[in-house]
């Protein structure tokens, strides 16, 4: 296992990390999101397979850490084998898992919870010690609530009894949409939202973006070098960064090229890439170089910076079309140099056009 101190270099340590060995060498875990990153829906993500096993052949652990709380362990392991991507069960950690463990800190063993979700949900409060009961009238301590199809309005009203005769209302995440083929679908944030405006209360909540979900799925996994992996900048990268854990954004999920270059401090990832591949490749380092008196952002041979015209490459030129076509290292130098500019302007990038980029790799 390589020295990550002296595989992570550079002078961009607050906007991008670089690595002269691949991550999946530097980290010793992988906490990987799986909608957007190992597939999508039903669909396959490119490189994903080829991703996730490299970095397992690599000798790097795998954590699959999720915001759906409706499939149980194995029902996960199952999607990912079709997917070609190997798994475990002992390897999946859900937020039906993370808001159970949430739970405990709060109740004993063997407390009544009532569930507005589905079997993965049950599963998981079943396996933490928690007896799951049918109705509010069986008098619940808590109600645990997570997506799943099976979700109607007379779960989330019986749900709504519970809370509303003093039980403690937990919500596995607060993700207001969930992305399908189709487009994006009312998430568990979005039914959640509906139970605790009509109870006057608000939930404790897991999942992402909150830090505990990181932090109990590394505890689970024993690593000491975790990386966090996902599509979403405000869930996956936004928990990433409360927990302090590295994290590597790829193009294959929700946040596009231009919604990373104008990420707020928060939501910045230490690494980018457009696929999975990412775990399996070094990354060059950013460096600031002065060039006849201007400086650039210089990611392998690209550099950009922002100055008072807009965006410049010293090789593509000025990017004032709506949308552009880059290499993944001028994407590596944009995101420094709108990092940059956003910081010097107290979060404004309104003054400059940021195109929607297509990133080849």
């Amino acid at each position: 296992m390589a020295d990550a101190k002296s595989t992570l270099h550079g002078d961009a340590s607050q906007f991008l990390l670089g690595s002269s060995q691949p991550l999946a060498t530097v980290y010793d875990v992988a906490l990987l999101d799986l909608d957007g990153v190992c597939f999508a829906g039903d669909a396959r993500v490119p490189h994903a397979a080829e991703g996730a096993n490299g970095a397992r052949n690599y000798g790097m652990q795998l954590v699959f850490v999720t915001n759906n709380a409706s499939r149980a362990p194995q029902a996960v392991v199952d999607k990912l084998a079709r997917n070609d991507i190997t798994a475990f069960t002992g390897e999946v950690f859900s937020a039906a898992m993370d808001a159970a463990a949430l739970l405990h800190e709060h109740l004993p063993d063997g407390a009544a919870v009532f569930v507005i979700g589905g079997e993965g949900l049950r599963q998981a409060l079943t396996d933490e010690g928690f007896t799951v009961v049918a109705s509010a009238d069986d008098q619940p301590a808590a109600v645990v609530q997570g997506w799943d199809p099976a979700v109607d309005w007379a779960m989330m009203s019986e749900g709504l009894y519970a809370i509303t005769n003093g039980a403690i209302h937990v919500a596995t995440n607060l993700d207001a949409t969930l992305p399908t083929e189709r487009g994006f679908a009312l998430g568990n944030g979005s039914l959640v939202a509906a139970v605790a405006n009509a109870s006057g209360h608000q939930p404790l909540a897991g999942g992402k973006p909150f830090p505990g979900i990181y932090q109990r799925a590394l505890r689970r996994a024993g690593g000491t070098r975790p990386l966090a992996v996902g599509d979403r900048l405000n869930t996956d990268h936004v928990g990433a960064r409360a927990a302090d854990i590295p994290g590597l954004h790829v193009l294959t999920g929700v946040s596009t090229a231009r919604d990373v270059l104008l990420a707020s401090p928060e939501e910045r990832p230490t690494f980018l890439h457009t696929d999975l591949r990412g775990l399996l490749q070094p990354h060059p380092d950013p460096l600031q170089v002065s060039v006849d008196g201007e400086t650039w952002w210089q990611v392998g041979d690209e550099r950009w910076h922002v100055n008072e015209t807009g965006i410049e490459g010293q090789a593509a030129g000025f990017l004032d079309a709506a949308s552009a076509t880059v290499t993944l290292n001028a994407y590596r130098a944009l995101a420094c140099a709108l990092w940059e500019h956003a910081d010097a302007n107290a979060g404004r990038t309104d003054d400059v056009n940021v195109p929607e980029l297509s990133v080849t790799a």
